[in-house]
């Protein structure tokens, strides 16, 4: 197991890199914006920690993290307080629009946004939402800090990158790819498993948890964003060679492949047994193309096949 994190300074002064490139003969399989998730439930909204496994505060022992925002969990008497108040201004706003009722019916007032689905966790969902979990010496606690939404630079952003062998967090500024850096890699051998989460406002998140025992919880900046890493994280890519594929998948293959004559096509094996088409990058590989692919599920003998769980 191995883990490295690479902290640059600000944005003010970055040297100019060349774009990230996979080693010769690695395989990108997903590349999307990430970040560490944000609380959805009332008590946490907004908010993350960083914990240790006794749920002590840990970001003053991270080495090499700059002060970032402290947060407290809001009592009952201010979740009301919240609650109400947020209600008064929406009334408020809806009265001088005229649409009180119209909105009501709806069920839009006084009602805040949840997450896309119900908290499987309530101890670090709602209770609490500690977006790393870790004890000295682990994995988690090598995770980069410009991660943090609270501490990252105004115009700096990540990335997630999955391969067949690694993943990595690439940071770059200016939505400018060409001057990416790696800040963080690991194994993929050093992750233990990974979970969906979508009792969020983005729509979906993810825990990692390494072979260590430490986790950290991580999402899409914005629910607009693609976040096609989460299908490689949570179900291991088993990655086909042209060559073990079967005279009716090569035939599926190459019909597919055509559609997307500029892009590189990756196959790979899903629990369910079926395997998944896709474009990742070209023979040069641009990250900026592996950010929307498109994907085809096959079966055995290159037959469309309906998705099932474990596919995506």
């Amino acid at each position: 197991m191995t883990a490295s994190t690479k902290r640059p300074p600000h944005t003010e002064g970055i040297i100019r890199m060349a774009t990230w490139q996979p080693l010769p003969g690695e395989i990108v399989l997903a590349r999307s914006p990430g970040v560490f998730a944000t609380g959805t439930a009332d008590a946490v909204a907004g908010m993350r920690w960083f914990r240790d496994t006794e749920r002590n505060d840990i970001q003053d022992d991270l080495a090499g993290w700059p002060e970032g925002p402290v947060f407290t969990i809001r009592s009952k008497s201010q979740r009301r307080a919240r609650a109400a108040g947020a209600f008064g201004v929406r009334a408020a706003a809806l009265a001088v629009l005229g649409a009180v009722e119209t909105l009501a019916a709806a069920g839009s007032v006084g009602s805040g946004p949840r997450g896309t689905g119900r908290s499987h966790d309530h101890e670090n969902e709602v209770d609490d939402f500690p977006v790393l979990w870790a004890a000295p010496d682990t994995v988690a606690r090598t995770l980069p800090w410009q991660l943090d939404p609270g501490r990252c630079p105004e115009h700096y952003r990540t990335h997630i990158v999955v391969t067949d062998r690694r993943v990595l967090v690439l940071g770059f500024p200016d939505d400018d790819t060409t001057q990416d850096e790696v800040l963080w890699q690991t194994d993929r051998g050093s992750i233990a498993s990974v979970e969906r989460r979508t009792f969020t406002k983005v729509g979906l998140e993810a825990v990692i948890t390494f072979t260590d025992r430490s986790w950290c919880r991580v999402a899409p900046p914005s629910a607009s964003d693609h976040w096609e890493v989460v299908r490689h994280l949570a179900y291991a890519s088993a990655v086909i060679p042209p060559e073990e594929l079967n005279a009716g998948q090569r035939e599926t293959v190459a019909a597919f492949a055509a559609e997307h004559p500029s892009f590189r096509t990756v196959v790979t094996r899903r629990p369910s047994g079926h395997f998944t088409i896709e474009v990742t990058s070209g023979p040069d590989p641009d990250p900026r193309d592996g950010s929307d692919p498109q994907l085809k599920l096959m079966g055995p003998d290159g037959e469309h096949v309906n998705f099932e769980p474990g596919d995506l």
